[in-house]
């Protein structure tokens, strides 16, 4: 390519082609002192504006698309504070790995949307044992974290006349003394040492329903109320025990141990 060709007149009806134009012009006749430096840059034998010198003005609107944009290339000090709504975020986008520790509060949680599975200490209702045998009702792997248990009762009977009575322990085992606990009903009291101690005079073949509560007071001690029925009587009890670790277990047997149940079902829910 030479320099200017001053023998070359556009017409009116000419249509300017870049083989016309490299022959009126080329790369060597601009100069950086004339154009090229401040305004205008040459990159792969191309003539360019630069970048510093395009600014919004020289774009047409909505002019650049996200084709033009690189991927990861556009950064948070380019966003608008508040400028991200809630419209612009796709389904199932926000995980849990972008919100801030201690970032979800109670405001933005709604009315009766946490479920007791959510909770890492749930109320929960064991599996009901039906007590139609055997001399005692187990219910074991209680979570140390447990601070208030209720055994149910539904028409549980027994074939002798032995008082219920509830015992609990620890990793340890079942413990069957140093109890402190009494039951009444309009016919007069009971007490025992052996556990707490549900009913008074129970018959056999008499059918009783109720609950016993066993609540955490302090450490590992225990304390009991209960109302419990026989037939047509309702017995009334507290109780107070300590163990020496977490509780872990509950029973519910006789006081004599001996008598074999043979109705009913028992069930415990715990928090």
């Amino acid at each position: 390519m030479g320099a200017i060709d001053t023998t070359y007149t556009f017409t009116a009806t000419d249509t300017i082609t870049s083989t016309k134009m490299n022959n009126i012009i080329d790369q060597t006749t601009i100069t950086s002192d004339a154009i090229i430096g401040t305004t205008l840059e040459v990159a792969s034998g191309k003539l360019k504006v630069r970048s510093a010198n395009i600014t919004s003005n020289e774009l047409a609107t909505n002019a650049v698309t996200t084709a033009a944009i690189t991927d990861l290339n556009v950064t948070t000090g380019k966003i608008a504070d508040l400028a991200v709504t809630t419209g612009k975020i796709a389904d199932l986008a926000v995980t849990t790995g972008k919100i801030a520790d201690l970032g979800v509060t109670t405001a933005k949680i709604a009315d009766a949307n946490v479920t007791p599975a959510k909770l890492s200490q749930p109320s929960t209702l064991a599996t009901v044992q039906n007590s139609t045998s055997g001399t005692s009702i187990d219910f074991t792997a209680i979570p140390s974290w447990v601070k208030c248990i209720k055994v149910m009762f539904n028409g549980v009977s027994t074939n002798g006349s032995s008082d219920y009575i509830i015992q609990i322990g620890d990793a340890g085992g079942i413990e069957n003394t140093g109890y402190t606990s009494a039951a009444s009903d309009r016919g007069g009291d009971s007490s025992s040492t052996i556990g707490f101690i549900l009913t008074r005079a129970s018959g056999s073949s008499t059918t009783s329903y109720g609950i016993a509560t066993i609540c955490n007071l302090s450490s590992n001690s225990w304390v009991s109320s209960a109302n419990i029925s026989v037939t047509n009587l309702v017995s009334s009890s507290v109780g107070f025990k300590s163990l020496s670790d977490k509780l872990t277990q509950v029973r519910i047997t006789t006081v004599n141990g001996t008598d074999t149940f043979d109705a009913g079902q028992i069930n415990i829910i715990y928090e």
